[in-house]
Formats: structure tokens, sequence, C-alpha cells
């Protein structure tokens, strides 16, 4: 088994770059996580780096008006601090050549008042007492008054102090390594703005609502990758909307195309003219969309895959020359194969993804706490002894 955490990473998110879009073969196995779960992250900080882990915080860095004199939010922003140097050094020293950062959404998902509350089955190797679960009624938009009285504002504010986040992580990241934005329209709508029911109702009861909170939602999303995708710091877009299920997508292909894909199509245009790619994250079975995908908005890498609907495998021999694909070890796999079945199962999956590049591996969605420590430890590994 590799030792972790590393002794003399070597973080190149430009040589991940040329792997993923096709300008080079690989020479080595390139990594990819969306979001590792903080218990496993502690676990591994603590049982592997030998050092005491930081909570995360639900604050921005950086100016907050009048509030930055109190001492409550100063405490706070060093604790924020604190955690996002931890968090970097913990992507660093596992090998990674970028951290994904959530902030703007973990601040945003604060206003949701209406999770279902709920906790984690006992089985789970890390179980949590308190878990918020997507809103499948209604959320808190169901009117045009509800419409109204969203804190539309305050949201506008915390895109505003994004940049100053960036800033902060960007003086903290080691070279080679650079940050991907992680943004989100599709998911927040129906996890708890409007609910899937408030949106699957709507859509024939009130489609002009319906249209109204995903045009606000996705300008709120496109200013936040405005201010991001110009700064040094950034390497990526990577926006993260699940899109289906496993036989096809929630919403139709056609209103997707009406209320979703311009967004999309947007986003991709600001990375791009900025230089930079844009990744996409969507669980679900994709087949009807992946055209939309690869040929009008024009993402550079796709990632989430089920071995139930859409394996990793695939993808690669159906759509491998047209766009990169990242990730792809199926969590129920990660979760439940015994070490030699899963050394296997990765060294396929390695097998046929790695010749011609365009393939960075990793969990198929991402490391959830109910996965063992040691086997999300044992798909590194498989990766660093494959070349």
């Amino acid at each position: 088994m590799h030792k972790f955490p590393l002794n003399n990473p070597k973080p190149d998110f430009e040589n991940l770059l040329k792997v993923l879009a096709g300008k080079k073969e690989p020479d080595k196995v390139l990594f990819c996580e969306m979001l590792i779960d903080e218990e496993i992250k502690g676990y591994i900080i603590e049982n592997h780096f030998g050092q005491k882990n930081y909570p995360p915080t639900v604050t921005f860095g950086g100016s907050a008006g009048d509030a930055a004199e109190s001492p409550d939010y100063k405490e706070t922003k060093e604790a924020s601090e604190r955690y996002y140097r931890q968090l970097i050094d913990f992507y660093y020293r596992m090998g990674y050549s970028f951290l994904a950062d959530y902030e703007f959404l973990v601040n945003f998902q604060s206003f949701n008042t209406v999770a279902r509350i709920g906790k984690d089955p006992e089985t789970a190797q890390f179980a949590r007492s308190e878990r918020h679960w997507a809103q499948e009624g209604k959320g808190l938009i169901g009117t045009w008054e509800d419409f109204e009285k969203f804190p539309w504002h305050e949201a506008k504010e915390l895109v505003e102090r994004y940049g100053e986040h960036i800033e902060f992580l960007s003086k903290s990241l080691p070279d080679g390594m650079k940050l991907a934005v992680v943004g989100s329209v599709l998911e927040q709508v129906m996890e708890w703005i409007m609910g899937y029911e408030g949106v699957l109702y709507n859509v024939y009861d009130n489609p002009e609502l319906v249209g109204a909170v995903f045009y606000k939602a996705g300008k709120l999303i496109y200013d936040l990758y405005m201010i991001a995708a110009p700064m040094e710091g950034v390497g990526v877009i990577w926006h993260g909307d699940d899109l289906g299920y496993k036989t096809g997508t929630i919403l139709s292909p056609a209103l997707l195309r009406k209320w979703i894909f311009p967004w999309f199509k947007k986003y991709a245009c600001i990375a791009h003219d900025n230089k930079k790619p844009i990744w996409y994250h969507a669980c679900g079975n994709k087949a009807e969309v992946m055209e939309d995908f690869i040929e009008d908005i024009q993402f550079d890498a796709l990632h989430s895959f089920e071995d139930s609907n859409c394996p990793v495998t695939g993808y690669k021999s159906k759509y491998g020359d047209r766009i990169a694909l990242m990730g792809g070890a199926d969590v129920d796999k990660l979760t439940r194969l015994n070490e030699e079945d899963l050394r296997k199962y990765i060294r396929n999956i390695l097998d046929i993804c790695m010749p011609g590049g365009r393939y960075a591996l990793g969990s198929g969605n991402s490391v959830c706490n109910f996965i063992p420590v040691e086997n999300y430890l044992i798909m590194l590994d498989e990766g660093f002894k494959y070349i």
C-alpha cells in the first residue's frame, strides 16, 4: 500500500489539463475528486497525517461590512482560514493537483429552511447524527409572493464577496495546484428553492414562475463565474447539476434546453473566454443530452458515473475521443468490494480509460462517509502503481 500522506507531492495542474484535452498521453495516472466527505478527510488527517482535524465553517474570509469589526466575525474568519489551509494541504499531500471550492454554495444553502433533516444509518463507518436531505415536496418559493420575499439581494452579496475568498485560497496554494470553482443552478432550485414537487407541478401550473426562478439562480452563478474565471488561482470552472436518474433526465430535454442549457452555454463561454476549461458534474442517465454537452455547450470534461446506468468504461468507448471523463469508480463498489476484487475493478477501469488520455481516476461521485477509508486508499494505491 502506498504511504499517505505523500512525502514529496508534485502537483501539475497544467499537465492534468493537457492529458484531459487529449494533447498528450499520460505517463502516470492522474487523480480527481469533486468532494471528499469531512468524516473521511478528518479520519485521514488524524490517523495518517498525525494532525488535529479542523471542521469547516459557514463564512467567507475578507470584508463583510460592519460585521468585519465584530469579535465573532474575526474569530469565525480565522477558523475558516485555518480550515481551508488544512484542506488545501490535505488534497496536496494526497496527490491531487486541484481543490474544488464549494464556499459560495455552502453559504448560499444557509438560506435553506426547508431541508428534511435525518441521520445516517448506523452501518455507515462515520454515521452523521444530522444530515440534510433534498426537499422532495415544496421549497421556499411556490408563489410570486414567495419569489419576491426570497433573499436574492443577500445571495448577490455573497457573490460579490467571493473574490476575496478566492484571493485568500490562491495565496495558500502550493506551486502547481489550482482551484476548481463549483456552482450549481438546477440542483439548488429543485432541492430547496422550489422543491422537486414545486418545480414539477409548476412546469404545468405556473411555468413563468419556474422560468423566473431558474433565471435568477442562473444569473447568480453567471456572476459568480464572471468574478472567479479571470482570477489567477482559478484553473477551471467545475459546474455541478445532477439532472438525471437511472433511465433519463428529471426534466425533459426540451425543458432543459429552454431553462438550463442556455446558462450552461454562457458558463462555458466565460471559462473559454478566460482560456480555462469547464467541467460538468451530473449524476444520472445523460444519454439523451450528451450531444448538447459536447457540441452545443462544449463542456471539456464530464464527471459522475454509476455502473448501474452509465459506467465510465462505456462512456470511454462511446465518447472518449470527444470529451474527457473524470472519476468513474462506482460508489457502491468502492463501498462493498473486498480488496482483491476492488483492485481488479480499478485496474479494469484504468486499462480501458487510460489509453489516449482524456481521463483522470477518482470516485464515480464523491468519497462518501460510508465508503471504508481503506477502500478509498486502495483506489489511490492502484492508480499510483498502474504506470
